[in-house]
């Protein structure tokens, strides 16, 4: 059996995090302890061909501090490179990660639809209108273009491009969810699957009307 120092068996839980991030035990949850043992976003990871552009938005317009890097040798498949990678704090321990290869050739998909460009993006929330406002002024500032802002039905987000061109999304809530909330996203989850399966086109009219069904199912006769 393989033998690790005690500095290597404790290395992951040393990581050096924000001074500001709040520990999982101590965040409230209202909807009571959890049925499940995930407890959030250990990291998300994108590729960048501009380290210093994407240091210098996340950790110096955005202020999210710098906490961890990997400097890798290149290992396994004979198209991995030697690499940098890279972690801020977005908090409660999460992490928004970035790898740099080295000699890595820039790309980008220049005909990815519209629509599903926007599809992917990374939402950071943040808890209050002060708090927006002051990530909109950072941005701002710093001479950047907040692409939009948008009051959803549940959060008001800005939402701006990294260097890399990724959407970035600031969020805040407009209110708490609820148990309802939860119901109606099974709900809405079931007729959508139940419309998909079924032999007609797939639409929202469809999909409202199979929700009307299974919602007066629900109501006790």
């Amino acid at each position: 059996m393989r033998a690790y120092s005690a500095a290597q068996e404790t290395g992951r839980k040393q990581l050096v995090t924000s001074p500001t991030a709040q520990p999982r035990e101590q965040q409230a949850d209202p909807r009571g302890p959890s049925s499940h043992p995930v407890r959030g976003i250990n990291h998300m990871a994108f590729p960048t061909f501009d380290p210093a552009g994407t240091i210098g938005f996340y950790r110096d317009v955005l202020g999210l501090p710098l906490v961890q890097t990997m400097q890798v040798k290149a290992w396994g498949p004979e198209y991995q490179r030697d690499f940098v990678h890279f972690f801020f704090d977005i908090g409660n321990a999460d992490r928004l990660a970035f790898f740099y290869y080295f000699g890595q050739e820039p790309y980008r998909d220049e005909n990815l639809p519209p629509l599903l460009d926007l599809g992917q993006h990374v939402a950071l929330h943040v808890d209050t209108l002060a708090d927006l406002d002051g990530f909109a002024q950072r941005i701002q500032d710093a001479g950047l273009k907040i692409d939009m802002r948008v009051m959803h039905e549940t959060v008001e987000s800005i939402y701006v491009r990294d260097p890399n061109n990724i959407l970035i999304e600031i969020a805040r809530p407009l209110r708490d969810l609820t148990a309802a909330d939860a119901v109606d996203a099974e709900v809405t989850a079931q007729a959508l699957l139940d419309v998909l399966a079924s032999d007609g086109e797939p639409t929202l009219d469809a999909l409202w009307a199979r929700k009307a069904e299974l919602i007066a199912a629900r109501i006790p006769a």
